[in-house]
């Protein structure tokens, strides 16, 4: 299946809102690695290191995984009431609870122990997957790169199969070099301003915040 022509695509379903979603995705995940020692969104590492820590024994470090687990199955059981409930509306709605949470974790920050912290923004990565789940009409995820990276080389295949054009590789490439560079600006932030790193992630959900509903505005006039 080849990616939609941008006229036809969902305001949500954009590629600049996808670019900016994987950005925050890469960042928080390594703001959470280097804070506390935990993924926000590879719950795959998580349920790894925990059965590696268990397999030895180790159920103090094993534990310590469980948290963001729980905190990301919450976070798609809440976003999948909010598609439920709001239809339309889902993705302005998750992108706002996103902001704010990070927001409160932001200024409550020395205050709150590591674990809310973890916990909040696991909440908040579950809470973007589930929402924004395609580009252009092709799924995707904006946690994680796996499955862009398998679709950016299937991309290059069908391409030289002549099934379809290089833009669908081109778009879940650039997901995947957005996702690493979000990682690399969120370790650098993290570690060079601690109490305003996550102010990057905010201000990247503000704007995708924004493009949902800019086009709902315009359309009203």
């Amino acid at each position: 299946m080849d990616i939609a022509t941008a006229s036809s695509t969902h305001r949500d379903e954009t590629v600049p809102i996808a670019l900016l979603l994987a950005l925050a995705g890469g960042y928080l995940d390594a703001y959470t690695w280097i804070v506390h020692g935990v993924m926000a969104n590879a719950q795959t590492a998580n349920l790894v290191l925990l059965w590696v820590y268990g397999s030895i024994g180790d159920w103090a470090r094993a534990l310590h995984f469980v948290p963001p687990i729980l905190a990301f199955a919450v976070g798609i059981l809440v976003a999948a009431w909010l598609r439920r409930a709001t239809g339309d509306r889902a993705s302005a709605i998750s992108t706002l609870i996103e902001i704010a949470l990070l927001v409160a974790i932001a200024i409550l920050h020395n205050r709150l122990p590591d674990l809310a912290g973890t916990l909040g923004i696991s909440f908040v990565a579950a809470m973007q997957s589930a929402v924004f789940t395609r580009v252009e009409g092709v799924v995707y995820s904006s946690v994680m790169i796996t499955g862009n990276m398998r679709q950016a080389i299937e991309g290059v295949f069908a391409a030289i199969a002549g099934d379809g054009s290089l833009r669908r590789s081109g778009v879940f490439t650039a997901l995947c070099v957005t996702f690493g560079l979000g990682a690399a600006v969120g370790a650098f932030a993290t570690k060079q301003i601690p109490n305003l790193a996550l102010g990057i992630p905010v201000i990247a959900l503000l704007i995708v915040l924004l493009c949902c509903e800019v086009p709902r505005s315009e359309a009203r006039i």
